[in-house]
């Protein structure tokens, strides 16, 4: 669905995107991930063609954005920094003169999209009366009034309260899952980045530190907490015996090959150890992030 080689893009001396390439495939939900500053909004606001890079390529379904940009957008919705309306008419007559602007809407397919994105109750008042929430609700029914296929979201939870990042979370999996759409969206929401995607981007300094199932990366690092009385001569002692071959902060430890839950909890017993917990530890997308920021092998 997009597909972008060797963009680059800089703002006077500061490098926002060096030569990144980047597939997203078709039907997924894909995650771009990124510190502040990381070139994820610069990305995003080329593949929107509203930031000429300065060299590579760019294509959505096959189509060039900057060569043929009106046939590359033309099933492209977006929620692309602060969304903006004429806060003095209503929801409504905003999303009206959106269609104005784009392409026409039946009033069946404006109904349906409104009752989606749960503003149906309160889509006649003024927008100045909106809550962020709501705000960002109505974005999001402006972004699907194209009938689009790729929906394209910028940090579409930031501001918003638990409530409203559920209702959020759960309307990109239903639009994904029911709708088909392939969805690509930025967070610093790494749990909500965890329960919605395997694929991902992560990027640092405009530069691209992976991209791909995130999961699959390191799955054959079992790490388990050990939590026991004499704690660290229990840790150097584990580590000693070759049970485990790496200790983190937090009683954490990486078991080493062939060995097992059990076989640990067996040794500490054994050994004289009052064993509190012995249990895996499921990996985070959070441990995975920071893992390849910092390019360290460890959880943290």
């Amino acid at each position: 669905m997009i597909s972008i080689r060797q963009a680059s893009k800089r703002f006077g001396e500061r490098v926002a995107v060096d030569d990144l390439s980047l597939e997203v495939p078709r039907g997924v939900i894909f995650g771009l991930l990124g510190h502040n500053g990381a070139g994820k909004s610069t990305t995003i606001g080329m593949l929107l063609a509203q930031v000429l890079p300065d060299a590579g390529e760019l294509r959505i379904n096959g189509c060039d954005v900057f060569a043929d940009r009106a046939t590359a957008l033309a099933r492209v919705g977006a929620i692309f920094e602060t969304p903006a309306f004429y806060d003095y008419l209503s929801g409504w007559r905003n999303l009206r003169i959106f269609c104005e602007y784009t392409a026409p809407a039946e009033a069946e397919r404006m109904h349906e999209i409104v009752k989606l994105v749960g503003l149906e109750d309160r889509i006649h008042d003024r927008v100045s009366v909106y809550s962020h929430g709501m705000r960002q609700r109505l974005a999001l029914a402006q972004a699907l009034l194209p009938n689009p296929e790729l929906l394209i979201l910028d940090e579409p939870g930031d501001g918003l309260d638990p409530e409203g990042i559920h209702e959020m979370r759960n309307l990109i999996l239903r639009l994904n899952r029911d709708w088909g759409l392939t969805i690509l969206f930025s967070s610093h929401l790494l749990s909500e980045v965890q329960q919605l995607c395997t694929k991902l981007a992560v990027m640092r300094e405009g530069r691209l530190l992976f991209s791909g199932d995130w999961r699959e990366l390191g799955a054959d690092r079992h790490w388990l907490r050990v939590r026991v009385d004499r704690q660290a001569e229990a840790e150097r002692a584990l580590l000693a015996s070759g049970l485990v071959d790496e200790l983190a902060y937090d009683s954490r430890a990486r078991l080493a090959q062939q060995a097992d839950v059990p076989a640990v909890a067996a040794w500490l017993v054994a050994h004289g150890y009052r064993v509190e917990a012995v249990h895996p530890i499921e990996r985070t997308l959070e441990d995975f992030y920071l893992e390849t920021i910092h390019g360290s092998g460890c959880l943290r």
